[in-house]
C-alpha cells in the first residue's frame, strides 16, 4: 500500500485556505511537495506540516517561529530540543498576549469614560434645549 498523496485543491478544501496561501508557504520554505510536471503531490508529511504552520499561525507564531521548529525537528534526533524550543516560543507569545490584553483592558476603560462624558454631555444639551423650550 502507497502513502497517501493530496493534490493542492484537496488540502485547500480540507483546511479551508487558498491554493495561493499553500504555494506561499512552499516559497518561503515550509512545504516541499514532489513535483509531477506541473501538478504538485503532497504527502502525510507536507499535509502535517501545513496544519501546524496553520495552527502556529493561529496562536501567533511568525513563520520565521514556525520555520526553526520545523528545522529543529529536522536536524533532532529526538523531540526534546524541538519541545524546549516550543515551550520558549509559548512562553514569550503568551507574555506577549498578557500584556496586549492589559492594554485593551486600559483601552476599553478610556472608551468607556469617554462615552460616559459623551453621554453626559448630550444630557446636558438635551436638558438645556428642554429648558430653552418651556420659557
Amino acid at each position: 500500500m502507497g502513502e497517501q498523496v493530496f493534490n493542492i485543491t484537496e488540502l485547500a478544501q480540507e483546511f479551508d485556505i487558498t491554493t495561493r496561501a499553500i504555494r506561499f508557504y512552499e516559497d518561503q520554505g515550509l512545504l516541499e511537495p514532489e513535483r509531477a510536471g506541473q501538478r504538485r503531490i503532497y504527502n502525510r508529511r507536507d499535509r502535517v506540516r501545513l496544519m501546524l504552520i496553520l495552527r502556529g499561525k493561529r496562536i501567533g507564531l511568525s513563520l520565521q517561529e514556525i520555520r526553526e521548529l520545523f528545522a529543529l525537528y529536522d536536524a533532532a534526533r529526538d523531540d526534546a530540543p524541538q519541545l524546549q524550543e516550543f515551550i520558549r516560543i509559548l512562553a514569550r507569545k503568551e507574555q506577549q498576549l498578557l500584556a496586549q490584553m492589559e492594554d485593551i483592558k486600559v483601552v476599553l476603560t478610556e472608551i468607556g469614560q469617554l462615552r460616559g462624558q459623551c453621554e453626559k454631555s448630550l444630557g446636558k444639551r438635551a436638558n438645556g434645549h428642554n429648558q430653552a423650550k418651556e420659557l
